[in-house]
């Protein structure tokens, strides 16, 4: 086999070894994670991802490296704001706070597979389709001005149809039990509360994917750096929601910025065929745009804080 043929089975390998690491031996006990544990994780996947990138750039060039550093730094971006909706999750359902990890690693599980499942057949439509990427680019240009306008409305995590089916079953514990799913009660099965927490989480990445998946696919035709860049971006979304969902409304001006990086690399998408921009172009736009967006939030607050002292 070339090395070509042990790309995939190879990575794919490489994300489960990571992720058993992570459940059955790092975190085989369920405990309230800290924010200098949650920190030091960040860390640990940031740099993995990093070095993926490096050896990205050696092997396949500098603009397959491009590619990924834009599909990861987005990603990760539009991963912020979901960070939020699952915070919300979290107090809707009362989760126990040393259960949380343990959701959010299933949520991660079911995340890769789902997008595993989207991105190789979008790759390929994408390619044999023209019409398709300019209709994917449309609704990232659609998506961005949606998300630019549409304030501070807040998400109910109970008015979702699937929950109310799963608590009309009868079937739903009233009580936590731990970190567990499902319970048994005199033989039957049951579900309990954390499985609907999870089922909710699993329900948000989906409607999160179709806006990130388009948005990485405009960035490159590569199924494999597309679906690499998304599972590092994803792996360390654990982690840093115990470290920014505490903060995420401090950057009030981040919504803006990734709404302007949507309605860009939808255009990039949709005139894709017209006007070539360059993936290193792509990249510190999409830096530039995000970055920007996050020093106008901390500059802003810094403006208010000091306001409030006089």
């Amino acid at each position: 086999m070339t090395l070509h043929d042990w790309l995939w089975p190879g990575f794919l390998a490489f994300v489960a070894i990571i992720l058993f690491v992570d459940l059955f031996v790092l975190h085989r006990r369920d405990h309230v994670i800290t924010t200098r544990e949650a920190c030091r994780t960040v860390g640990a996947y940031v740099s993995l991802a990093m070095l993926f990138a490096v050896g990205v750039f050696y092997f396949a060039g500098a603009d397959r490296g491009a590619e990924f550093l834009t599909g990861y730094l987005i990603e990760q971006a539009l991963s912020l704001d979901n960070i939020f909706v699952i915070a919300l999750i979290f107090a809707y359902f009362k989760v126990p706070a040393e259960a949380q990890y343990r959701v959010l690693f299933y949520g991660i599980v079911g995340a890769i597979v789902m997008r595993l499942s989207l991105i190789v057949p979008g790759v390929k439509l994408v390619e044999q389709f023209h019409v398709i990427a300019m209709a994917l680019g449309a609704l990232l240009i659609f998506s961005g001005f949606k998300m630019m306008f549409a304030g501070d409305a807040m998400v109910d995590p109970g008015d979702s149809r699937v929950v109310k089916l799963l608590m009309r079953t009868g079937r739903v514990t009233s009580e936590y039990e731990g970190a567990r799913f499902l319970t048994r009660r005199n033989g039957i099965l049951f579900m309990t509360p954390l499985f609907v927490v999870l089922v909710t989480v699993e329900i948000t990445d989906l409607i999160f994917a179709i806006d990130s998946i388009p948005a990485v696919l405009a960035v490159s035709n590569d199924a494999f750096i597309v679906f690499s860049s998304n599972v590092f971006a994803i792996l360390g979304l654990r982690a840093l929601f115990f470290v920014l969902s505490g903060m995420m409304r401090t950057f009030r001006y981040l919504q803006t910025g990734l709404s302007l990086v949507l309605i860009f690399i939808g255009f990039k998408m949709l005139f894709g065929q017209y006007i070539h921009i360059p993936s290193v172009i792509a990249l510190a736009v999409t830096a530039l745009i995000i970055g920007a967006s996050v020093l106008a939030s901390m500059l802003h607050n810094r403006r208010d804080a000091s306001e409030a002292k006089r």
